[in-house]
């Protein structure tokens, strides 16, 4: 066991390097121990790294970087973007409650945003394969837009039903126009990000939220949005 806490510190430290352009700052002490709390409550490293990746992204927003950043100022990156992913996926860890802190934009200002995302996706790369369902779908949303602010009631409830639709629409195809090599590599992924929790789950739980994991990687490699709002 402190093999392995040891192994997933000094993987931390190595990206932790790369990103602080080869400055190398130890994990010890106080933050040996925060990280292997990391370790303790399931973290994959991947949502280690994505959380470092948002710290340093917000430290570069404020202009030229002065001092290589520590992993004690990524802690909060990196449990937001653990909270996103456990939701997402439908796990739990030791200690983590259903209540969110987190202030929610809104319903028009998320329109826009996916709006805005999906606009830049089109024609790049891989997804020129998406590059239809992608117009059909920011046609949509572009008209919803324009009538969601102040929207109550059942047509609230009516619109947040058709968002759930079109993101599943849009991850599906997404699937579909994926290689057989890239489902199996993120297949595996999946399921190295969610061996800490298999022991605990039911095999209709884990056949559930490998299938998310899974979703949500494809998500990410194809760089799309989150077009539901719940």
């Amino acid at each position: 066991m402190n093999d392995d806490r040891d192994a997933y510190c000094r993987d931390i430290e190595t990206y932790l390097c790369r990103k602080n352009d080869g400055h190398l700052i130890r994990i010890v002490g106080p933050a040996f121990e925060q990280v292997c709390g990391w370790a303790a409550r399931g973290i994959p490293l991947k949502i280690v790294y994505r959380g470092i990746d948002r710290c340093f992204e917000r430290y570069y927003a404020k202009g030229p970087r002065r001092r290589p950043v520590r992993v004690e100022f990524c802690e909060a990156d990196v449990l937001d973007v653990f909270d996103e992913w456990r939701r997402a996926v439908g796990v739990t860890a030791a200690g983590d409650t259903d209540a969110d802190s987190h202030p929610r934009a809104s319903l028009p200002a998320h329109l826009e945003r996916v709006v805005a995302r999906l606009t830049m996706l089109r024609g790049g790369g891989d997804r020129a394969s998406l590059d239809a369902i992608l117009d059909e779908i920011v046609r949509e949303l572009d008209a919803a837009r324009a009538g969601s602010k102040g929207i109550r009631g059942e047509r609230r409830e009516a619109l947040l039903e058709r968002l759930r639709e079109l993101d599943r629409t849009l991850v599906d195809a997404a699937r579909s126009a994926s290689a057989s090599t890239l489902l199996e590599r993120l297949a595996a992924e999946a399921d190295e990000q969610l061996a800490p929790f298999r022991p605990r789950m039911t095999s209709d739980v884990w056949a559930r939220s490998r299938e998310a994991c899974i979703d949500r990687l494809v998500r990410e490699h194809f760089q799309l949005p989150t077009i539901a709002f719940d």
